[in-house]
């Protein structure tokens, strides 16, 4: 398992992480988290920005100087920070929409709506059907843990994969979590985007020609 450094400069590395590979250091996780690896290959300390769920795929950003390191943080605190994301659900989305509901933590380790949570705000919009399926585009406004996915949830289209949202889980049976952070847009950075990986295309494609995971 090892990331794509999709761009650097004095103050910032950004990199494509697998789907299966921790952003940072957790309990119980032996593999080399992201941030290490990164800190590994460049040969320096980096400071955490951010986070991407260790079952998703996709783009990271992290500073290089307590100094971007502000500036990034208050980025993505203030809103200025545009997260794309792609994500197969199930069953069928017609029409573009949004989740405007608060989120908090349970017990669990899992996130839900409740009326005592925090303000969380999704966009998403379908951008192919497929059979049982539909593969969204989604706009993170906020950035609650877990948002994506309890959003999806909540309204009814768990994320195909998914091992903590859904009826039946892993959702469909599909063997990784079907949702990849594909672009984050920050001032004064050029776009960061980050294609699926292939095990996200080749589930795609069951879907498109089956509806299932064999």
């Amino acid at each position: 398992m090892s990331a794509e450094l999709l761009f650097e400069d004095g103050e910032v590395a950004a990199a494509a992480k697998p789907a299966g590979q921790a952003t940072i250091p957790g309990r119980g996780i032996p593999e080399e988290p992201l941030n290490r690896e990164l800190e590994r290959r460049l040969g320096r300390r980096l400071y955490v920005v951010h986070r991407l769920d260790r079952e998703a795929s996709g783009v990271v950003v992290f500073a290089k100087t307590p100094e971007a390191h502000r500036r990034l943080c208050a980025d993505f605190e203030s809103r200025r920070a545009r997260k794309t994301y792609l994500a197969a659900v199930e069953g069928a989305v017609a029409d573009a929409g949004a989740v405007d509901k608060p989120l908090r933590a349970f017990g669990s380790g899992r996130m839900g709506v409740a009326e005592t949570g925090k303000p969380s705000l999704t966009r998403y919009r379908p951008v192919e059907r497929l059979k049982g399926a539909t593969l969204l585009e989604v706009d993170l406004v906020t950035g609650r843990r877990h948002q994506i996915r309890a959003h999806l949830f909540s309204i009814g289209h768990p994320i195909l994969g998914d091992p903590l949202y859904g009826l039946k889980r892993p959702v469909a049976g599909a063997p990784r979590l079907m949702l990849h952070h594909l672009a984050l847009s920050l001032p004064g950075l050029p776009p960061l985007r980050a294609e699926p990986p292939g095990d996200f295309v080749t589930i795609l494609r069951t879907f498109r020609e089956l509806g299932r995971i064999l």
